[in-house]
């Protein structure tokens, strides 16, 4: 009783940290929005602010989970907010009026993806372990994620009220939202420097260097096809709002044709898809202790295939109401979407709980070798910054939104295959201790 006493307070910053890579990290699908205004770009270039955050992460997961075993939680984390800070006032700093550059804004989602990367690594395998792993693990990852898309809800409506109308979007009117990141990264360093938080991957272990040599995370088949579930896996979570913001916000007279729909209001309706997942991770959450992580992603990967499919190939003209915010008057509105794109939101329940889920499988019995395995772990994130400009070219080849889903539909079908076979560990003669 005591040690889960003990164990409050660092769970809470984790928490904490976990709230600042949402907002970071979903701080990029907006600005694609502006950048693809302010810099006349196409669906491919406008995303290379998205690829370049998400990239980061496939040159920073490795050294990050090295940092890690070396200097400890708690310092890798304050590290990752300095670099997250300088990352976002780059962003700031590009729409200057003795600036306006596109390569600066490119350096400071890079950068800020430097922060996200290493933050990720210290904040789930700390939170797996504050769980004791297994189960209770999982829940306490899918709690975290919840402030993740607590987190996420907030900036899509914050930036969507600040844009309004993505045609006259400049990359200057973010900088309210550019401010709150700061902000938060500033709390968040002093909050942490303060607290002490337990050091698992320092703990003294007596090391078989016999084994230290034959055997690595890598050895471990479950973890090898996890870390391609989390590749393919951010596809999924990343692409699908990306491309509903894309398409109802662009002019029905582009090449490209979206439906025009206000970003105020289109702001809101993406939101829903975050909230989902926010609800979702809190049901993920409360259940998480009685059903494993292959059940929940296994229902969830099925339920995400129909939804997706039902995206691509629902009739366009046919149409439902969703909520949205006119930011000019404060009030609560409607607008008309295609029944589809409200089955593409939908797809938020089913993410919710496939990064934790997905995580806990793919680091399940490495002992020893987590926190390393968690660094590489991270390296696939950088599947967002591949996929997500992959499926805005498949919609300017098509010159369609909807048939850029093809993306989504496969890296989902992958997760549900590794939820039913791949996740499985026929490893166990590894030594992990």
């Amino acid at each position: 009783m005591a040690n889960k006493k003990s164990n409050i307070l660092p769970i809470v910053v984790m928490y904490l940290l976990f709230f600042m890579i949402a907002f970071v990290t979903n701080l990029c699908n907006p600005m694609a929005v502006i950048v693809k205004n302010n810099f006349a770009m196409s669906n491919f270039a406008a995303q290379l602010g998205n690829a370049a955050n998400f990239i980061a992460y496939a040159a920073m997961g490795i050294p990050a989970g090295m940092l890690l075993k070396k200097i400890g939680y708690r310092k890798t984390a304050l590290v990752a907010i300095l670099v997250g800070f300088v990352g976002v006032f780059l962003q700031y700093m590009s729409g200057w009026a003795a600036i306006q550059s596109f390569w600066v804004y490119l350096a400071g989602a890079f950068t800020a993806g430097f922060c996200m990367c290493m933050l990720n690594t210290v904040v789930n395998p700390m939170l797996n372990t504050l769980g004791g792993g297994g189960n209770k693990g999982n829940q306490l990852v899918q709690f975290g994620g919840v402030c993740n898309s607590l987190a996420a809800v907030l900036v899509t409506i914050i930036m969507g009220s600040l844009i309004a109308d993505a045609t006259k979007a400049q990359i200057a009117d973010a900088t309210p939202a550019l401010m709150i990141a700061l902000g938060v990264f500033a709390f968040a360093f002093i909050v942490l420097l303060l607290v002490k938080i337990p050091e698992p991957s320092l703990e003294s272990e007596k090391v078989n260097v016999e084994n230290e040599k034959k055997y690595s995370a890598f050895s471990f088949r479950h973890f090898n096809l996890g870390i391609l579930a989390i590749f393919l896996y951010m596809g999924v979570e990343v692409g699908v709002p990306t491309y509903v913001m894309q398409y109802l916000t662009t002019s029905p007279e582009a090449a490209t044709p979206g439906l025009g729909i206000n970003a105020g209001i289109v702001g809101m309706i993406v939101a829903v898809y975050w909230l989902l997942m926010l609800i979702g991770r809190l049901l993920g959450g409360m259940i998480g202790g009685k059903v494993s992580s292959r059940a929940q992603i296994t229902g969830v990967s099925i339920l995400c295939l129909v939804l997706v499919l039902l995206g691509m190939f629902l009739p366009a003209d046919v149409m439902v109401k969703m909520p949205g915010i006119d930011w000019a008057t404060l009030t609560v509105m409607t607008a008309q979407v295609p029944v589809g794109v409200f089955a593409l939101i939908l797809v938020g329940l089913c993410t919710s709980v496939m990064w934790g889920g997905i995580f806990n499988m793919a680091v399940e019995g490495l002992g020893k070798y987590t926190s390393i395995a968690s660094g590489a772990f991270m390296t696939m994130v950088c599947g967002g910054g591949i996929l997500i400009p992959l499926q805005g070219k498949l919609a300017d080849v098509f010159g369609n939104f909807q048939m850029s889903y093809i993306v989504v539909l496969a890296c989902t079908a992958y997760i549900l295959f590794y939820a039913l076979v791949g996740s499985k560990n026929v490893n166990k003669n590894i030594p992990t201790e």
